[in-house]
């Protein structure tokens, strides 16, 4: 029988999951990401230059933390069948599914993971999903585990929030706080009290609807307000801002002592361990 998919479980049950954003695709980094403690990790492929040869190795390092696992989120770049049949096929068992702008975009997500007659999923006898054919229930029992997010990133979308959420067999909303900005004229201001008054009636209505809400905020302050009005599966960080973060911070400092003849500070100093 598949995997259990805990994230699954989880937002069912309606336990907030926090989560990483991982943009940076190799498996070593992967690997680090997945024993940090964050519940889930998006794999991207929308934003990053990966596919699925590359997912597939993401998938089995995710899957080789043990000690903290966290649960594997692959966002394919389109919501388009082939796609989702692929990352399917290697494992993945939750996907988010981006710009989705009507209820028929969603049924279209739903069916593409369903074999038939509830769907189009393409058979394949011994892909890895199935443990190469040697899980012998993996048709008739996948569609349990899998999980499946629509992500709502315009305004247009928003105005179909509801026909999109109460689709059969979606289990949560993602909103695209992004993309949503630029759709509402204020592109990269996420914060602008615009977007932040339609992310904080979405997370409302998607709730109402009986579905998990999920959102990627970095501003923690703000990600713990999504929080608190019940958003699901949140974001927090993404490996890319923190590293390039981190590395920013540690140049700049000593750029700048440097330039003053100023000694570094004592944690600057300090061995690395690793």
């Amino acid at each position: 029988m598949p995997a259990i998919n805990l994230f699954k479980h989880a937002l069912a049950a309606k336990q907030p999951q926090i989560g990483i954003w991982s943009t940076l695709p190799y498996p070593y980094i992967s690997e680090l990401l997945a024993g940090a403690g964050f519940d889930w990790i998006m794999l991207d492929t929308e934003h990053a230059p990966s596919d699925p040869v590359l997912m597939l190795q993401q998938l089995q390092a995710v899957q080789a933390e043990r000690d903290k696992p966290t649960s594997a989120v692959v966002r394919p770049p389109w919501n388009d069948s082939v796609l989702i049949k692929q990352y399917l096929d290697i494992g993945a068992q939750t996907l988010l599914l981006p710009f989705v702008q009507n209820r028929a975009e969603a049924e279209a997500a739903v069916a593409a993971t369903r074999y038939p007659p509830g769907g189009i999923r393409g058979m394949g006898g011994t892909m890895r999903a199935s443990r190469f054919g040697r899980d012998t229930g993996y048709v008739a029992q996948a569609e349990r585990e899998l999980c499946v997010l629509v992500q709502v990133e315009t305004a247009e979308a928003l105005e179909q929030l509801e026909d999109i959420a109460n689709v059969d067999g979606v289990d949560g909303v993602f909103i695209g706080p992004g993309d949503l900005s630029a759709s509402m004229g204020v592109a990269g201001q996420v914060n602008h009290p615009t977007v932040r008054a339609a992310i904080d009636a979405a997370i409302r209505r998607i709730l109402a609807c009986g579905k998990a809400p999920g959102i990627l905020m970095l501003d923690e302050p703000r990600a713990r307000e999504c929080l608190n009005l019940g958003a699901l599966f949140v974001a927090v960080a993404t490996d890319q801002v923190l590293l390039r973060k981190a590395a920013d911070d540690v140049a700049a400092r000593f750029k700048s002592a440097s330039v003053s003849g100023a000694p570094v500070n004592a944690a600057a100093k300090a061995p690395a361990t690793y």
